[in-house]
This record gives C-alpha cells, structure tokens and sequence, in this order.
C-alpha cells in the first residue's frame, strides 16, 4: 500500500522586499539607524539563506550507528541526539541520585508585565522543598521564562506525526531552522531535562478551561516521545513519502519516556480544573509514564469567585492546599522510590496492545 502526500497549501515564498520589511521590523528602535548599512548587509545574507531554504547550515555524516551513515545531518541535531542518549544512562544508573522534573507551568513572573510571582511559582516552591527532605534532586523547569527571558522560544508542532509517526523524530528536526529564522528553540534542552528525570511533577493554573500557552507548546513538541524517529537518515530527513511508507511497513511507536512517575496539580479561580487534570493526566498515562497515586494528582480553587487582586492572600489562607501539595510532592518522591527499586509498576506491563499508536 502506498499513499501520495497532499499538496497545495503552503503560501508563496516571501519577495525580496516583503522579506526585507520583516527583517527591518526586528531593528525598529531608532538605536539601530546608525547601523543601517551593516544591518543592510545582514539583511542580505538572510534572504539568501530564507531563498534558499538553508534549515541546517551546518551538518555532519550521521556515522555507523545510523540506517544511512552518510547522510549529512543537523550537527545541532546530532548534539541533542548524543545529549538524549546520555540523559538515558543517567535514567537507567541506579547509582545516582533519583531525579524528578518540577514544571511550573504558569507564564507569569514579577520579570514580565504581571510584575508579581505566579501561584504555581509558589506550590512548585513548596514541592522542590518537601523533595529535597526525601534526598531527591530536583530540577526546576520554569516555563515562565518564555513570557520573560530575552529570544526563548518553545516553537509551535509542525504536526509532522500526522502525515506519518516516522516523520517526527526524537528529538524533534524541525527546529532550529535558520533559513526561516526560527532560532532558539528551548526544546533541546526540555527534552534532556525530561530524559534525566525518574519523575515529573507539573503544577499548572487553568487559562480558559485549558493548560497555560507555554505548557501547551511543551506538550505538543513532547509528541515526538511518543512513538518518535530516532534515526531521521530513515526518512531521508523530512521526506514525507519515504516515512509514510516506512509507518506502512510497521511502525513500533517507542515510548521514549515511559516508566517514570508522575504528578499533577491544577488550579483556578472559578472553573475548568477537574478537566485539565484528567486531560494532563491522561497525556501522560498515553505516554506511557505512572501516576503516584490519587494523592499526587489535585485541582483546586484558590480564592473562588474573590478578585484576582487577592489571589495570593487566598492562598496565604489555604494551608490546606499548601499542604496537599506537600503531599502530592511525597507521593511522586515515594513512587520514585518504589520504581527504582523494582516494586511499583504498571498492571499492564508487558501485554501487547491490540492497536499501537
């Protein structure tokens, strides 16, 4: 069976001159006028690499541990690659501390336009504290530096995954590409930091009966642990006829992040947080990681139906809520434990699925 990959929807190539306006868009502070020549100068060599469509300036022979050793690859993918394989070992030494990835999802911080520290700041703060009693390493992934730290970016899926699973490869190819000036991409290091950890806590506020943007944008990017490509010289790169036939032949979908623990805690002001827990939580059960127990997955209300301006003062008051989130912090330590000990697992381990995706 074979499928032709649609065509006709991608827009035009930018002119010389639409390119040139969206490149001095970026200089728009009168501080650059005396630049202008320089700026000039640049401005050329990026249209030659948009022109020309250079996502991968630099690239390397894939080498022997690759299905085509020489095909030229992203030498920054190859460095994300090697970053990921290492992170793995360091999952699987049962000599090194045990790890768990501490998310606090909200895009809020006294950095950026709020001026004031997020609540999920706060409970995550509390959950790196009650961890580091049960001798556990914590890493802290704040995605409030997307809103607050200069040219971070979590760039948006490219649903590679929907033309074919072998499209989207682990870790994601798609970025950086520098001929379309999607540059610094964060991903490369979130994967590694996802790898390295034994369990993953992620503590989010409900925006709209959803997850916050920057969580959101993490997830998405995160689909490439589900069932993602390790070896793109497979695919020829980004040849969509090439993975849809390799998925055609039989695909296995690997779970690169299965096994570890998890937790979840939500929270709102008036509405939606049971429905973000359940969906973060059955993202992550998808994925293939373990719940630590009904403990470790909360939403609750802080300060329902009172003002935003007296959110934080509700939650000085809700020591109940500070202290399930202690809990829930404990929860995912002790899951952690058990795991690594080889006496928490999951009931279905082992069985094979009737349909795998």
């Amino acid at each position: 069976m074979t499928t032709a990959s649609r065509k006709g929807q991608a827009p035009a190539t930018l002119s010389r001159e639409a390119f040139g306006q969206r490149f001095r868009d970026r200089f728009y502070d009168p501080a650059f006028e005396a630049e202008r020549d320089a700026l000039g100068r640049i401005e050329e060599i990026a249209w030659q690499a948009y022109d020309e469509g250079r996502k991968a300036p630099l690239t390397a022979k894939a080498g022997p541990a690759f299905a085509d050793p020489d095909y030229d690859l992203s030498v920054e993918w190859l460095d994300t690659h090697h970053k990921l394989q290492a992170a793995q070992r360091r999952f699987e030494d049962a000599a090194l501390p045990r790890r768990v990835l501490l998310v606090n999802a909200s895009p809020r911080n006294d950095g950026t336009c709020p001026g004031e520290i997020s609540k999920s700041w706060r409970l995550t703060k509390i959950a790196r504290d009650t961890l580091a009693t049960q001798g556990i390493e914590c890493d802290l992934l704040d995605l409030s530096l997307v809103t607050s730290d200069y040219a971070r970016h979590i760039h948006p899926c490219k649903g590679c995954v929907s033309t074919a699973m072998p499209l989207c490869h682990w870790p994601c190819s798609c970025y950086p590409n520098h001929g379309q000036g999607q540059t610094h991409d964060w991903m490369n290091e979130i994967y590694e930091r996802w790898v390295s950890a034994h369990g993953v806590l992620l503590v989010t506020p409900t925006h709209w009966y959803q997850v916050t943007s920057p969580l959101k944008l993490m997830m998405d990017r995160l689909v490439c642990a589900d069932g993602g490509n390790a070896d793109p010289t497979r695919t020829g790169g980004k040849d969509p006829d090439k993975a849809k036939q390799l998925e055609l032949d039989g695909w296995d979908y690997p779970k690169h992040l299965a096994g570890r623990a998890y937790g979840v805690v939500v929270h709102g002001d008036v509405a939606g947080i049971e429905g973000v827990r359940r969906s973060l939580s059955d993202w992550l059960d998808w994925m293939g990681l373990i719940d630590a127990g009904p403990m470790s997955r909360i939403d609750r209300f802080v300060g329902y139906y009172e003002p935003y301006a007296t959110s934080h003062e509700a939650l000085d008051r809700d020591t109940s809520l500070q202290d399930e989130m202690r809990a829930a912090a404990q929860a995912v330590g002790r899951a952690v434990m058990m795991l690594r000990e080889g006496r928490l697992q999951q009931a279905d381990q082992g069985l094979e699925r009737p349909r795998v995706k």
